[in-house]
């Protein structure tokens, strides 16, 4: 039990908006660990929670935030690269920008694969995330509000198993897969702004956009482009005005 609570105390420095100010989400995680989340800024408090965890219904069973925090309750290895990830995000002003145990989900697959749920990615590749987490943060978010991170760093196995292409930037955590937070934004719109943004100000970033079905989209700092669902550009919703 007090390794479960320490984890906990770790987990609530890891979580911020959109979820900073929302209780652990199973019922059956000790009273302690409620309270851990508050105060939050006047950003925070703006990137309310919605009124469920996600709101893609794409991401895999087994990875909420009470599933996060039984992950870092697993080992202190775990809180260990937790915290250093956490620190090196508020170091760069990029804490904020999405919930840091958001970062640390894998795949959709992860259970098929036999792999891990959530991981820290090596240290040498954290700079890669950085870059996309700017991107997001100056050109996504003022465009759709805030986002959820569906899916990070994959390790090789884990993308090959899930059917990542072999070139995917999940493997060297360039790579975010992303849904918008607020109940009005729906598909559309969301297509319409984060295109903009990205024609706009994205060869800047280095910034790669993909749009797959329903809400989720991938945002990376890996090389200018932009795909659709079928992973080639001319399929992309920017190009062909269809959402």
């Amino acid at each position: 039990m007090r390794q479960f609570i320490r984890a906990a105390a770790l987990a609530a420095t890891l979580s911020f908006a959109p979820f900073a100010a929302q209780a652990p989400a199973s019922p059956a995680l000790p009273g302690p660990l409620t309270a851990a989340a508050a105060p939050v800024s006047a950003h925070v408090v703006r990137a309310a929670a919605p009124a469920r965890e996600t709101r893609d219904p794409t991401l895999a069973p087994g990875q909420a935030k009470a599933d996060f925090y039984v992950w870092l309750a697993r080992s202190s290895e775990n809180r260990a690269r937790a915290e250093a990830f956490r620190a090196y995000l508020t170091a760069q002003e990029l804490d904020h920008v999405v919930p840091v145990w958001q970062l640390l989900r894998t795949s959709s697959s992860w259970r098929q694969c036999a792999a891990d749920r959530f991981e820290v990615a090596p240290r040498a590749k954290w700079d890669h995330i950085a870059a996309t987490l700017r991107f997001v943060r100056d050109e996504v978010v003022p465009e759709i509000g805030p986002v959820e991170a569906l899916s990070a760093y994959r390790n090789e196995s884990l993308n090959a198993c899930s059917d990542g292409a072999p070139q995917s930037a999940h493997r060297h955590f360039f790579a975010l897969d992303l849904a918008p937070v607020s109940e009005a934004v729906g598909r559309p719109q969301m297509i319409r702004e984060v295109c903009a943004a990205h024609a706009r100000d994205g060869r800047a970033y280095n910034a790669g956009l993909g749009f797959y079905s329903g809400l989720r989209f991938h945002v990376d700092s890996n090389g200018f482009r932009k795909w659709g669902p079928d992973g080639r550009g001319a399929s992309s919703p920017c190009v062909t005005g269809i959402a």
